[in-house]
């Protein structure tokens, strides 16, 4: 597969765990300096690994959860909270893999994670009205 059907690929997954809004905004910021980074994790990221057999998306998204939670990657958290429940995981069920967190990662990163998985369900519950 050459690299722009990787990265057309990437980017129609790209869209659909992270929104249209989201994938927007993060491309119209692209400039001379980070386009080449932004191609690349469309390509590897998006594509290359979200594409692969083997895992559903929403076993993607408690792995992502996870591990942004034990690195304290809010940033990257954030935006995969509503990954989350793009593919289709329960409030509760992110909960649940914060819990699992908190023994495997540390109470401190699982608490924060609390706060602002709290906060993107408070922007989501807004956005929708």
């Amino acid at each position: 597969m050459d690299d722009a059907t990787r990265y057309a690929n990437g980017m129609k997954t790209r869209r659909a765990v992270l929104g249209e809004a989201y994938v927007d905004k993060a491309t119209s910021a692209v400039t001379e300096f980070n386009r080449d980074w932004q191609e690349f994790i469309t390509r590897t990221a998006w594509n290359d690994v979200w594409n692969r057999p083997g895992l559903e998306r929403r076993e993607r998204s408690i792995i992502v959860l996870s591990i942004a939670t034990a690195l304290g990657a809010w940033g990257e958290f954030r935006i995969h909270v509503r990954g989350a429940l793009n593919n289709g995981i329960s409030r509760d069920e992110i909960k649940e893999v914060l819990m699992q967190a908190a023994i495997y990662a540390g109470v401190p990163a699982a608490n924060h994670a609390f706060k602002e998985a709290m906060s993107v369900f408070a922007e989501v519950d807004a956005e929708k009205g």
